[in-house]
């Protein structure tokens, strides 16, 4: 990308007419002499061959230097001739134009930087401040140049770009305070002045593009600078403190997760710990209840076996003891 500190940087200027009258002289002047001097040591003949060569030649080379002429790439050619502007745009590389009554400037067509520097505003309140570099990234289009050139000849850069942001920049200045433009609105300075310089070039010089703007803080007063350093300090010193505080809160939140995260692990391991007793005191239970069943059953089992041996017992007896056996043994008895 090219990078331009001036206007005149767009174009080329072709040699001066007085300049090459100057040499056109002296050369006539060093053929009289070199003529005077030859015309001692060679035929005549030889003499006027080698003049007429000569001045042809010499005369060649300025016609040749006066109207041959190169345009560079990523420009464009524009003539004018007698003062006017003429319809003729060559591209890149050797064209011709007519000795000494038609001129050529190469316009830049490609994207280019224009430095635009100190550039002193005031703000709203009366303080006086300064920017010492805005750079504007711009590019004119092609089918647009002529155009433009026509109505704001070839340092249109000088309207539309260095003497636009000084006016732009001086708006903004004395609309806003010095803490707005210090400060709160600076990251947003640039946009604004590519938003309102395009604005207006779409109007007056369409075909002119604002690609960005850079620019620098602007010089304030010592006393003020001082100031706003102090309070720079002062914010940064908060800061830490905030991110301290931050950092001790994290760090109780931390330890206050970690102590929640033992105080539940305690809980759990005590949970299973106390569902494994009781899981072992049902077992145990269920074992004692088991053992009362059977040692019921088998009380309940002895008993009836009592119960079954008495009954069959006493049918025994009964059979045994008939009527006949009842009377013997009474009359044993008397």
């Amino acid at each position: 990308m090219p990078d331009r500190s001036s206007p005149s940087a767009r174009s080329r200027l072709p040699p001066r007419r007085a300049a090459i009258v100057l040499v056109y002289c002296i050369h006539n002047i060093f053929a009289s002499f070199s003529f005077r001097f030859l015309s001692t040591s060679l035929h005549p003949s030889m003499i006027r061959v080698l003049y007429v060569l000569f001045l042809l030649g010499i005369n060649l080379e300025i016609v040749k230097g006066v109207g041959l002429h190169r345009i560079p790439e990523g420009h464009i050619g524009v003539y004018y001739r007698g003062g006017a502007l003429l319809d003729r745009i060559t591209d890149p590389g050797f064209h011709w134009k007519t000795p000494l009554i038609t001129k050529h400037y190469a316009v830049q067509v490609t994207v280019q930087t224009d430095k635009v520097t100190q550039i002193p505003c005031g703000t709203s309140g009366g303080t006086i401040i300064a920017f010492d570099r805005v750079e504007v990234v711009n590019q004119l289009h092609r089918h647009a140049a002529h155009a433009i050139v026509k109505n704001y000849t070839v340092h249109y850069d000088r309207t539309w770009i260095y003497d636009k942001i000084h006016h732009e920049i001086n708006q903004f200045c004395s609309q806003h305070t010095l803490q707005e433009v210090y400060i709160d609105t600076f990251d947003r300075l640039d946009e604004i002045l590519t938003e309102t310089l395009q604005r207006d070039i779409d109007i007056f010089a369409p075909g002119l593009k604002i690609i960005a703007i850079r620019m620098t803080k602007p010089r304030i007063p010592r006393e003020i600078l001082h100031n706003y350093e102090k309070i720079e300090a002062e914010k940064t010193a908060l800061k830490v403190a905030e991110q301290r505080q931050k950092l001790v809160e994290k760090q109780a939140d931390t330890e206050r997760k970690k102590a929640m995260i033992e105080a539940d692990k305690e809980t759990r391991v005590a949970a299973i710990h106390l569902n494994r007793t009781l899981a072992a005191k049902i077992n145990e239970q269920r074992i004692a209840e088991i053992e009362n069943e059977m040692k019921v059953a088998r009380v309940q089992a002895e008993a009836d076996s009592e119960l079954y041996r008495s009954k069959k017992e006493a049918e025994a007896n009964a059979l045994r003891l008939t009527p006949e056996l009842l009377h013997l043994e009474t009359v044993r008895a008397l």
